[in-house]
């Protein structure tokens, strides 16, 4: 998938960089939780979502709203 986009995605994450960014490492299937961050230019968070299951994900048409929201202001 990420050689199908023209941004960039996380992979090969580790325990380290999950605790780095608040994200929940979980050890039963050795992997990261959803950890969703949209950036502004100059790299400032300007919306973050941090998942411990399939529940309260990011949901793209979220995103553009957000975007198209702050656009008009």
């Amino acid at each position: 998938m990420a050689n199908d986009v023209s941004f960039g995605i996380g992979q090969g994450v580790t325990p380290d960089i999950a605790e780095a960014t608040g994200a929940w490492w979980e050890t039963t299937r050795d992997i990261i939780q959803p950890t969703e961050f949209l950036f502004k230019k100059g790299g400032a968070i300007i919306q973050s979502s941090y998942s411990d299951g399939p529940l309260a994900r990011t949901l793209a048409e979220d995103v553009c709203w957000l975007v198209d929201f702050l656009k008009s202001r």
